[in-house]
């Protein structure tokens, strides 16, 4: 209580404490430069790229562990005895069962393809047949005598050429043609070119001959080394002419 000077009472009076004033906080973050983003984009990419990879090796990996059980699976053997004492029974006999029809249907595909193969062959023996008939008929030559076929390949062996040579004779009754065929081959070596003939087992430049309808000879000769041949001719003469008849050139087939 507060004594007055007029003697008069005064309620205390409470002071009030002065409230404190919140300041709020903020918070200061610094400012990234657009190196720093590029920088951690790359670095993203970077790490996605390393992850993919390392899982297509894991997966490759995978694949090939894969196919080596597979192979191994089919390279497997099938016997009974073992299936038993490992497995049941009843999967035994299946898996008897699918290797026996495997085995089959392989069998069967194999004599299919050998099958296809020789009549394959005789279709084109019988082609073959047929031209050469069609050509005798059609043969008007004032002679008789044509080339029905004449071909020159290189072997396996280098410098080694096979050559084969085909003639017939037409004609109603024709008589049978006696004769000689003469080879010459063009050969270039440095850049130059010459004619060598061919000689026969005698060692005759003269290949006799003596036929009714069909002539068939199939001979080789040997070149030099760094040697290519050109052509191969041959003259067809009859005997007691020396007089060619006929003239027939090829180039070797490629």
């Amino acid at each position: 209580m507060i004594k007055h000077p007029f003697n008069k009472q005064v309620s205390p009076v409470h002071t009030i404490p002065p409230q404190k004033t919140k300041i709020p906080r903020v918070a200061v973050q610094p400012l990234r430069s657009w190196q720093f983003y590029l920088l951690a984009g790359i670095a993203c990419c970077s790490l996605i790229t390393l992850l993919s990879w390392a899982m297509y090796e894991a997966g490759k990996r995978s694949e090939n562990a894969f196919n080596d059980v597979v192979e191994e699976n089919f390279s497997y053997s099938f016997d009974p005895g073992i299936c038993r004492q490992t497995k049941k029974r009843q999967l035994c006999s299946q898996i008897g069962d699918l290797a026996q029809q495997l085995q089959i249907g392989s069998t069967a595909n194999q004599n299919l393809a050998e099958q296809v193969k020789s009549l394959a062959q005789e279709n084109d023996h019988l082609k073959e047949k047929l031209a050469f008939f069609q050509h005798l008929v059609s043969n008007n030559t004032k002679s008789g005598i044509s080339v029905y076929q004449f071909s020159l390949k290189e072997t396996e062996i280098s410098g080694k050429y096979r050559y084969a040579l085909t003639l017939i004779q037409s004609g109603e009754r024709p008589n049978d043609f006696k004769g000689s065929l003469k080879f010459q081959v063009k050969l270039s070596q440095n850049g130059r070119s010459k004619l060598i003939p061919l000689v026969n087992k005698n060692s005759h430049r003269n290949f006799p001959v003596e036929f009714k309808f069909l002539h068939r000879l199939e001979e080789s000769f040997i070149v030099p080394p760094d040697t290519s041949v050109e052509n191969i001719q041959v003259e067809v003469f009859r005997e007691g002419n020396n007089k060619a008849i006929l003239t027939e050139t090829v180039s070797p087939v490629l």
